[in-house]
């Protein structure tokens, strides 16, 4: 396992790119403590953790605890974090608050890369999750093996994907530790505890198979997002309109799935914020050549001849919504 674990950390974080340690997420369960087990036999001297108590359980600080044991054990630099979770979706508010702890963590501390020990079991139920909540491509691309922490330039990387869960259970255990175990794991309510469930309860379900085609997935994505880049820099223009502010033109001359990013961009740009159904549905509005107010922009369609090329294009304009009026 550590040559393989070697592997991904070198393909994804580049001995080119490092500045600083490799920063680990561990909870004290046996996913992240087996991270922890791989990194420091990988890369001693080099790696550092963060163990976040959301103070959602009373028995969070000894999970702290037995991580910072095991770290002083491996002489591991070890800093603790506490974090107060916000009313709402339990686990996404707690996944939030833990990221952007992770994140100010890796700021002060010089910390090259911040590594979690997302698994494929983690990425099977993610992708069946997505598809069943009718998910688009970006979605079921599933768990990113490379992005950034929230509002940072730290790399995120998640070097465990191509691992299974009880892989990591049993190097846990053939260490002589005993893991922390998160009963939220075990509650039903809970959609990726039931999926989980399902997951184990029928065996032609691979989970290996299926992170296999969330990777695959993750490619026509990662495919999807240069050509949507490119349409961004070639096709797309901004103006100044006066004291009004900036506008931009927009020529929309590829597949929808590449409008929905161009538009998002655009919409971000101009200060406002969309989810992608949103723009779906904007672009369609578009393309039937009717007006559409998205994200506090109006966008305005029409069809001109562009002189250059010779030929009529479908041109949307989009400039920030005016001040509605009241009486």
């Amino acid at each position: 396992m550590i040559a393989r674990f070697t592997e991904a950390v070198d393909e994804l974080w580049p001995d080119e790119d490092r500045e600083g340690p490799l920063g680990l997420a561990v909870s004290g369960g046996p996913d992240s403590l087996a991270l922890l087990l791989l990194a420091a036999r990988a890369l001693p001297g080099d790696i550092a953790v963060l163990s976040v108590d959301h103070g959602l359980r009373p028995e969070a600080a000894s999970e702290v605890a037995l991580v910072k044991g095991v770290c002083d054990a491996l002489d591991v630099p070890f800093t603790s974090a506490r974090v107060t979770v916000s009313a709402g979706n339990l686990q996404a508010k707690a996944r939030d608050a833990r990221y952007a702890a992770l994140s100010h963590w890796a700021d002060e501390h010089g910390i090259g890369a911040v590594a979690t020990a997302h698994h494929a079991d983690d990425q099977a139920e993610t992708l069946l999750m997505r598809l069943a909540r009718g998910s688009g491509l970006a979605g079921l691309a599933g768990v990113r093996s490379w992005s950034h922490l929230p509002e940072s330039e730290t790399p995120l990387i998640r070097p465990l994907l191509w691992a299974r869960k009880m892989e990591l259970e049993a190097l846990v255990q053939t260490a002589g530790i005993t893991p922390a175990l998160d009963p939220s794991n075990a509650n039903p309510a809970f959609d990726r505890v039931r999926v989980r469930e399902h997951l184990a309860a029928h065996d032609w379900l691979d989970a290996e198979a299926l992170s296999a085609s969330a990777g695959h997935l993750a490619e026509g994505w990662r495919a999807l997002e240069w050509y949507a880049e490119i349409d961004w820099e070639e096709m797309v223009t901004a103006e100044k309109d006066g004291d009004a502010g900036p506008t931009y033109q927009y020529y929309a001359n590829v597949p929808r799935i590449i409008q929905i990013e161009t538009l998002c961009r655009i919409i971000d740009a101009l200060g406002g914020r969309v989810s992608r159904s949103e723009a779906g549905r904007a672009a369609d509005r578009l393309w039937r050549g009717e007006n559409a107010s998205i994200g506090g922009v109006l966008a305005v369609p029409s069809i001109e001849k562009v002189a250059k090329i010779g030929v009529e294009m479908r041109v949307w304009r989009f400039s920030p919504e005016p001040p509605r009026t009241s009486h």
